[in-house]
């Protein structure tokens, strides 16, 4: 049972619990549904969008790390490599976390999810870990533009004259898509459906 079988929704923007009958919410005014409208498709356009960007943001050069004004471009795990090679470790493990492992992560995630959601799988603890596994995608992505927000400090930072330079590469515009679509295919999934799945397949009502 959940609050759909009881007649009740729940406003996305304020939280109020609104009845069947209400298509806006008599607080904030925003448009009340019972579950995301198209929530699965637009998801899984969103993630596989992502997932294609995901290939020239590691293919093309991200940035290029210089000294004494020679420097080549670098992607992402070359880049890592190279500002390792320049003393810079801490920032390379940041850039890697960020930048491949993150949402690299985040993707699978979300693939897992709305497979998860066609699968209809029953078991409780199961469904349980996919909620969790939601909500870590959520947080995450508030720390996904993390190296690009480093790459452009070291571009604006490391700046010597002819002795140190960074610059942005064209991956970095690759990548902020791929942040983009990532996180508004998390935004446009909707978990609750996860639940209804799970019920439907049981024959409960939802």
């Amino acid at each position: 049972m959940n609050g759909r079988s009881f007649g009740l929704k729940l406003c996305l923007d304020c939280q109020r619990i609104c009845s069947r009958n209400e298509t806006v919410c008599p607080r904030c005014g925003a448009t009340v549904h019972a579950r995301r409208p198209n929530s699965i498709e637009r998801s899984w356009a969103l993630t596989l969008t992502g997932a294609l960007l995901y290939i020239p943001a590691n293919v093309l050069p991200i940035m290029t790390v210089g000294q004494f004004g020679e420097g080549e471009p670098d992607t992402i795990m070359s880049g890592v490599i190279e500002l390792v090679n320049h003393g810079m470790a801490p920032i390379a493990f940041l850039v890697f976390t960020a930048s491949i492992l993150v949402p690299l992560l985040k993707l699978l995630g979300m693939f897992w999810l709305l497979i998860a959601y066609h699968r209809k799988v029953e078991k409780d603890l199961s469904l349980k870990g996919k909620m969790r596994l939601y909500r870590l995608i959520v947080w995450v992505g508030r720390w996904s533009m993390l190296d690009v927000f480093i790459i452009s400090l070291l571009t604006g930072v490391v700046q010597f004259g002819q002795l140190s330079y960074v610059s942005a590469g064209p991956a970095v515009w690759a990548f902020t898509a791929v942040v983009i679509f990532t996180m508004l295919a998390a935004m446009s999934f909707d978990p609750r459906l996860l639940w209804d799945a799970q019920h439907s397949s049981k024959g409960e009502t939802v």
